[in-house]
Formats: C-alpha cells, sequence, structure tokens
C-alpha cells in the first residue's frame, strides 16, 4: 500500500491511497482523513486503506491522477522526528572533515538526535536560505513511521512497529555544526526543516529488498541533473530500524506516527576505502561533507562546494524493475522572500 499527503486548506492535508505505478489516487477521507489519524487507530484503520487500494488497483471505483507536485511530506508534521546515524562509514568521514576522532562506541551505540518535526518541507517546497554562507548541504536517508511503542521495546516489538517507509531529505547546515556541538548542547540551527518523499508506502511494497530491518536498492542522488549517489541503502548499514526504533525508546515510549531517521546512507568501497566519486566508477555519496572530507583526504582540500541558491537536489529509489517507489524528493534552493516565506507545510 502506497499512501500521501496532498495539499488542501489544512495544515495537515488529505490522505490519499496512491496506486503502486503512482499514477492515480483515491480519498482515504472516508476511512481518516489524515495520516496520523490512520497511525493513531492502524489494526483497524490500516485493513480499510489496505482494501482500499486493492480496488484502486483493480480499478473499480473512482480515483483522480495523482500528481507529486501536489503531495506534502506523508506527514506534513510529526509529534516526533529521531533521526539516527546508521551507517558509521558516514559518521566517521564527517567527523574527519571536523578534525574529531571518533570513539569506538560508534561501533556499537547508534548515534540519534531529536530534529524539529513542526514544519517539514513539502518533497517539491523549495529549500530557503537567508545565506549560502551557512553551507547548506543535502543529506539523503530512509525513514520509518511507527506505531505505538512501549518503553523499552525489545528488538522484535520494534520491528512489529514499523508500519510505512520514505525517503528524506535532511537538510544541514554545516558551517553552524562546530559551533553548536561546541555548546554541548546538540543541533538546532544546523538542523532546518527536512522534507520526505512525496509517498510512505508499507514494507510489504519493497518485497524481497525488506528484508524486516533494510532496504536494499540503491538511493539515488542527484544535484543539477548530475549523479551524485547511488549508494545502496542496505551495505554498510551498520544499525538497522529494529535496532534504531529500540534505541529510541530505551528511556520513553514511541507515541504512533514517530518518525524514525536512517542517517546519511553511506558505503564504502569494496577495498575498505571511504567510496569514490559516481564519476570515477564509484557510488557516490549521499551528501555534499562526505565528498569534501574524501576531497580533502586526498588532496588537502575540498573542492566542491556546498549548495548554492538555484541548485536542484534530487532523490529518489528504484524497483528491481526501474520503477520509482516512493516518487522524488526534487528541491531548489533559494533565497528567502521578501515576506519570510520558508518554503515549509504547503510549500
Amino acid at each position: 500500500m502506497k499512501l500521501a499527503t496532498l495539499k488542501d486548506r489544512t495544515r495537515d492535508g488529505m490522505l490519499v491511497v496512491v496506486s503502486r505505478d503512482l499514477t492515480r489516487c483515491v480519498s482515504a477521507r472516508p476511512i481518516a482523513a489524515t495520516l496520523q489519524a490512520a497511525l493513531d487507530d492502524w489494526t483497524h484503520v490500516g485493513p480499510r486503506l489496505a482494501d482500499l487500494a486493492h480496488d484502486l488497483e483493480l480499478g473499480a471505483l473512482p480515483s483522480e491522477r495523482f500528481h507529486e507536485h501536489d503531495a506534502l511530506s506523508p506527514l506534513p508534521r510529526a509529534y516526533q522526528w529521531l533521526d539516527g546515524s546508521a551507517y558509521v562509514n558516514h559518521v566517521e568521514l564527517v567527523r574527519k572533515s571536523r578534525g574529531v576522532a571518533m570513539p569506538e562506541s560508534f561501533w556499537t551505540d547508534p548515534l540519534m538526535y531529536q530534529g524539529g518535526s513542526d514544519s517539514f518541507l513539502a518533497p517539491r517546497a523549495p529549500i530557503r536560505m537567508p545565506t549560502e554562507d551557512w553551507g547548506i548541504d543535502l543529506e539523503g536517508e530512509i525513514a520509518v513511521i511507527v506505531d505505538d511503542v512501549p518503553l523499552g521495546a525489545t528488538r522484535d516489538e520494534a520491528a512489529a512497529a514499523i508500519r510505512l517507509i520514505m525517503l528524506v531529505n535532511d537538510v544541514s547546515l554545516r558551517n553552524l555544526v562546530m559551533p553548536e556541538l561546541a555548546k554541548g548542547f546538540g543541533f538546532l540551527h544546523a538542523k532546518p526543516s527536512s522534507a520526505f518523499s512525496p509517498v510512505a508506502v508499507t514494507p510489504d511494497e519493497l518485497g524481497p529488498a525488506w528484508d524486516g530491518g533494510k532496504v536494499s536498492l540503491p538511493l539515488l542522488v542527484t544535484v543539477n541533473g548530475q549523479p551524485f549517489g547511488k549508494a545502496d541503502a542496505g551495505v554498510d548499514m551498520t544499525f538497522d530500524f529494529p535496532a534504531l526504533v529500540a534505541h529510541a525508546a530505551k528511556s520513553r515510549p514511541l507515541a504512533a506516527g514517530t518518525i524514525v531517521g536512517s542517517g546519511t546512507v553511506s558505503n564504502r568501497d569494496p577495498d575498505g576505502s571511504p567510496g569514490r566519486p559516481v564519476a570515477e566508477g564509484g557510488v557516490g555519496y549521499s551528501c555534499i561533507a562526505e565528498i569534501r572530507t574524501v576531497e580533502t583526504i586526498r588532496t588537502g582540500k575540498p573542492s566542491t562546494p556546498f549548495l548554492r541558491y538555484g541548485d536542484t537536489v534530487r532523490i529518489s529509489m528504484k524497483d528491481a524493475k526501474g520503477h520509482s517507489i516512493f516518487g522524488a524528493i526534487e528541491q531548489t534552493v533559494s533565497p528567502m522572500t521578501d515576506g519570510g516565506d520558508s518554503g515549509a507545510g504547503n510549500g
């Protein structure tokens, strides 16, 4: 089953069921007005939405054309957004870029921060920033949406709570990271609003690419239409989603609708090196900070700039037959308008 939220006159949009080929949709309003409402009563609502999806595939009910440009993030706002760093190769590279050693515990204990969840960007909304000097970066990730998770959940309980999967652009402002971390209290300004894919899917939609904990497909990233990354999300993922969800629930319950992110998808080269750009035959990167670190290791300084006004980022994933699974996040970096429009919400 594939679900999306379309723009309407409300903050939280209208929940729709989307066809597998992403061409048609039908309103789910008679069952649940919003995705959060569906998640709040998934035991009863989930099967009814699945029946609606089945009828949509059969052409057994009236439907409308689905346009990705009309979609908000599946949850336009969420009670909680927790982002992990499951690909330790990424952690190691980014810390190298800051001249900071990586503790051995990072291989056994996940990193995770709590991000802002009140104003997610629509997947086609611009990334509006008041200045380019903050080091604007993309971060291509996978995320899951969970049902209620009890405090101290086991791995099996965490796995059973995963309801939906989607893609993420976790926008980061690299030049604000170090000043904030130096205060010893975590991210705030360095992590503005994130964007999620037009469609969230139930795990069964991924078939054998979902093993209960990882999505084993390449995450496709382009910058200004040029291939930038195609790292396999199932490779080099030190902590899978059940591990991340259980980690998040160590000292608190998680409410239905909580989003847990994987962190930037990152692969090493087969020889164990940090990875090569796509242009050199590698799988590339899912964020600019990584390629800048690799350039620094090779030449002593980075040469790839962070995002500038007018740059466009696209993040997507295709199944084994080459069909889009989640639709695409496609965002252009723009200066803030005179009115201070953030590009959030209805974008």
